[in-house]
Formats: C-alpha cells, structure tokens, sequence
C-alpha cells in the first residue's frame, strides 16, 4: 500500500504547478471561443472546467486536458444563430438549442465509446499525424496573432508604436524565461514562473497592455466573476423535444461528436507518444460523451481534448490525473473567488506561452524527412497541414486517410503477379501472388488466356488472399468462363477464411476448390502452430 501511494505521489508537485498554468492559459481560450460560438464568456468558462474535471478523472489519457474549443465553436456558430432565429431576441432559444445540441453529441460519443470505435484511430497513418500536428501548430500561432489587435471605436485594428514594441517585449520575455529556466534547473515550472513574473512587471510597472479583464470586456463580456454552474432547466421548457427538434440539432450534434473524438484521440494519440505510454481510446470516448451531457445539462458550450494545453501539462510535467484535475478545479476558483487577480494577466505572457507551444507542437523533423519518405506520403502529410489550416481538423485528418488509402489500394493493386506453367499431364497452373480486392481485379483477369489455355487449369492461391466481394465475382466469372469453353477449373491452397467467403457466395465453389492438398507449405500458411509440431506429423 506505501508503494502504491508513492507512485501514485511521486509526480504530484509537477501536477499541480503544470495544473495551474494550464488553468490560466485555459482562461483566454474558453472566452475566445465563447465569442466565436456567440454565446456568453461563462458558458465557455463553465465547460472548461466541467469537461476539464471529467475527462480527467474518467478518460483514457492521464494528463491530456479537455475544454472548449475553436474546432467546435466554429460549428456552434450557425447553430446558435439559426436558434435564436426561432423566436424572439429575448427568448435566446439558441443557448438552449446549444446545450440540447451539446447532450445528443454527448451521446452519439458515449455510444461511440460503448461500441468500441475508438480503436480506428489507429487506422491513422504517420504522414497523417504529422500533417494533424503542423497544421494544428500553424492554426495556433495564427489565432495568437488576433492578440495583437486592440479595439477602437468598435473595430479591432492591429497595434502600432509604443503599445506594438511592449506587446512584443512582453511575449519575447515570457519565451526567454520559458527557454532558459529548464537549462538552468528542472525544479520549477517554466510556463507559470514565466507567466508570474511578466505579469508582475506589468503590474508594478503600470504598464498599459492588454490583459485578461481588458480581452473579456472587449469583447463585450462584463467579466471574468461568475458562480457555481446551475442546472438548466429551461432546456426543457423552451425546446420542444419533437421530431423538428432532432432534425433541426441531429446534423450539428453528429458533426460535433466527429469533430470531438477525432480532435481528441489525435491528441491521445500524440501525448503517447511523447510520453512513452499508451491511453485507453474507448475510454476516452466514453468520458468525453458524459462530460458533454453533464456540460449540455449544466450550461456549458461542449468541448474535447486541447492539444495547446494538453502539450503545456505535458511540458510542465503533467502526468498524471491530479494535473487535469487541479487545472479545472483552479479554473473554477478564478471564476468564484480569484477573477480581480486573472483578469490582470497580461495577454502577453500568454501568447508567449503559446507561441512556446506552437514551437514544441510543429514537426521541424518533416522538412529533414520530406526528400526521403515516398512523394505520396509527402502530398498526404502537405494536404493535411494545409487544409487544417483553411477547413478544419476533421475534414483535414479524414481527406488525409482517404488519400492514404487510396495510395495504399493503387500501390497493392499493381503487387498482382501470376506465374504460369504447365504440369507433365498437360494441366495448366496459375500461381497467384499478392492480394486480390477491387484494385487489382482489372490486372487479375488480364493474367488468365481463357481462349488458348488447355483443357484442364488450376489457380493456386497459396500466395493470394481474397479481400472484399469484387474477387468473389471476379473468381466466380472466371470458374464460369473457363466452363462456358468446356474447360474445368481447380482452385487450391485457398486460406479456411477465403473457402469460407467462397461457400457461402455460391455452392458452384464446393465444385471447383480442392480440399485433400497433400502440401505442408499450405499447411503452415494455413495453421501457424503447426511450426511448433513435430516433423512427422506433417503430411508428406
């Protein structure tokens, strides 16, 4: 029990200090992405720290860190405002079509969860992950550009002059401490020291920038204090729960589940690897679907994995769940009791933070890999980066697994060979190599001299395996030709999954495959522990 616990401690001061500077990069965040959705700043505060809290205890990844995101703010957008569309201004039906909206995606992942779905994330190829990572770091150094604008008259115009030069002294210090401080020692969390000392600067320097207080109000929200989140019974009495309803939110909230799991298990996917462990994907989707209901029924935008503050745990020393739990239980303590303090960070030192991320996040190993991975790994990981820049993450990682395949069929299309030679009986064989699918059906039928071959052929397929229903109809075509012409056809070495696919498409097969094959190599192909028996049991 004393071993258990001080495993379970051993990380625990890293936990918490990473906890808490991810707690105040979160802050930012979840008001940015509140206002992209159009929806209050505390609905995107609220889901932070719910969807922070679950997700930690209950995920499948110790140490990644939930919240509201853009991915799924730009989605919300049409969403709320087709919502508040439906009735009158004061009425905000969008809010509430929002949390319905937010509870069925919250399902759709559950379900996502209970069917084990998680585990196609690993159908993911590498070019693909490093495409997801570049563009990602590209999509947050771009949103940290808008922190250099200031607004005037109502309009949001870039900074110039005086107030220019300190925004980027500031974020260049914050990245000196960030760089610096781990060469000097390991002991302190760089991200929050860095953070603490900017904003002490620019406090008893009384420095005029931007901070926490100054972003929120720009953006019309009247600050940072708020209360415990309360369930939202108006849900239920504003949205009609009818057949219009489900039409109206089913589309978005599908979307939004998609955009969620993927988002998040890319993210699973890369803090294993920089962690060296493995996390539970299944898992994942289930914490993530009942964080989203809890969120939806309490008044929360919705959310999934942050990959900018799950890599600032993970820099910070953020192992463990103690780290995602401290970063939303501080969250929520900077809503109740700290917002006059928050509010004074200057924007600055967390844009430095970011910036920081952004440079850990980009693969700087795919321009040293570009001129010796195959060309279409490269147009994968390049069509990746890009259109997660211009769309978004889920259209980028699916469009990046579509080509991938597509490259994949063409390359084991053209790997169909078939070696032909003729027994001392006059029985011609045709030694079939490679896999026989949809692609390579064109150049298998190419192989076979139906007109000319002899009056009795065998198709050896110990080298071959059918894959999908356009081989069982190009072998059934094929049986069917050779018959037309009087000519009989014998299959053999066919695997026991293969015969079984064959059967039960058509009775002609039992006809033509042979069965008694006297051959220990299709044996052993056929039965892998048969390497482990003795010689003479094999059939000679």
């Amino acid at each position: 029990m004393t071993e258990f616990i001080r495993k379970r401690t051993a990380n625990a001061k890293n936990d918490i200090l990473s906890g808490i500077t991810v707690a105040l990069a979160l802050v930012p965040e979840a008001v940015a992405f509140a206002f992209v959705a159009g929806v209050d700043p505390l609905v995107g505060l609220y889901a932070a720290f719910m969807i922070g809290l679950i997700t930690s205890i209950f995920g499948g990844r110790p140490g990644m860190i939930s919240g509201a995101t853009g991915a799924l703010a730009v989605v919300m957008v049409a969403l709320v405002a087709k919502g508040n569309a439906m009735g009158a201004p004061s009425e905000n039906l969008g809010l509430y079509y929002l949390f319905a909206t937010v509870i069925l995606m919250g399902i759709i992942q559950m379900l996502a969860g209970v069917f084990k779905l998680g585990k196609f994330v690993r159908l993911i190829p590498h070019p693909v992950m490093m495409g997801f990572v570049n563009g990602l770091a590209i999509v947050i150094f771009l949103s940290q550009l808008g922190m250099f604008k200031e607004v005037i008259n109502g309009e949001k115009v870039w900074l110039h002059g005086e107030a220019l030069y300190i925004m980027i002294g500031l974020v260049a210090l914050t990245m000196t401490i960030m760089f610096g401080l781990p060469k000097l020692t390991n002991k302190l969390p760089e991200a929050l020291i860095a953070i603490l000392v900017v904003s002490a600067i620019a406090i008893l320097g009384n420095i005029d920038v931007a901070t926490v207080g100054s972003f929120i109000r720009d953006g019309g929200g009247d600050g940072l204090k708020g209360g415990l989140p309360a369930f939202q019974w108006e849900i239920f009495s504003k949205i009609p729960f009818n057949w219009k309803t489900i039409t109206f939110i089913g589309p978005y909230a599908l979307i939004l589940a998609a955009i969620g799991l993927i988002e998040s298990l890319m993210t699973l996917n890369l803090v294993d690897e920089l962690t060296e462990t493995r996390g539970n994907s299944n898992r994942e989707c289930l914490a993530q679907g009942g964080a989203n209901i809890i969120t939806g029924l309490f008044g929360g935008m919705g959310g999934c994995a942050m990959i900018g503050q799950s890599l600032i745990n993970i820099k910070g020393g953020g192992r463990g769940r103690l780290s995602g739990i401290v970063a939303a239980l501080a969250l929520l303590a900077f809503i109740l009791f700290a917002s006059g303090l928050i509010e004074q960070v200057p924007i600055a030192a967390l844009v430095g933070v970011m910036f920081m991320v952004v440079i850990g996040t980009f693969a700087w190993s795919s321009f040293r890999i570009l001129n010796k991975i195959p060309l279409s790994d490269v147009i994968v990981l390049i069509a990746v980066s890009t259109l997660t820049v211009i769309f978004d993450l889920a259209i980028a990682v699916i469009a990046g697994v579509i080509i991938s395949a597509l490259v994949f069929s063409w390359e084991n299309a053209k790997r169909i060979r078939a070696r032909k030679r003729v027994k001392d009986d006059g029985t011609k064989v045709y030694e079939i190599w490679g896999p026989l699918f949809f692609g390579s059906i064109i150049a298998f039928n190419d192989k076979f001299d139906i007109k000319n071959d002899p009056n009795h052929i065998e198709v050896d397929f110990i080298e071959s395996r059918i894959c999908d229903h356009s081989a069982l109809e190009a072998i059934f075509n094929l049986v069917n030709k050779y018959e037309v012409e009087g000519k009989s056809i014998t299959l053999k070495h066919l695997s026991g999954d293969c015969k079984e696919l064959l059967y039960k498409s058509s009775a002609k097969f039992r006809e033509v495959i042979e069965e008694d094959i006297d051959d220990p190599r299709y044996h052993l192909a056929e039965d892998p522990e048969r390497f482990n028996k003795p010689l003479s049991e094999y059939k000679l």
